[in-house]
């Protein structure tokens, strides 16, 4: 089994432990790309958006690195609702 199946069955069972850096990845895998930031203070403010123009609004997680387990299951809906999982 690859890296990322390995961690998208990770991302999939909700954990308490999973990274930015992991979500980043997953969500390239899905084809989401992070949309660039305008002016000065985008602050923890992070938009990814894949070809089909669907949105995911994050906020960098600070001073932590880890994900809460809110954000993975919204994610995980509306992954789900665009049927990308």
């Amino acid at each position: 089994m690859g890296k990322i199946v390995k961690l998208i069955d990770k991302f999939q069972g909700s954990p308490k432990d999973l990274t930015w850096e992991e979500l980043i990845k997953i969500l390239a895998h899905f084809g989401f790309v992070e949309l660039s930031k305008k002016g000065k203070a985008g602050g923890s403010r992070v938009k990814f958006a894949n070809e089909n123009k669907d949105i995911i609004n994050l906020h960098k997680p600070h001073p932590s690195n880890i994900i809460k387990p809110y954000l993975i299951k919204q994610i995980i809906e509306k992954l789900k609702a665009w049927q990308i999982i």
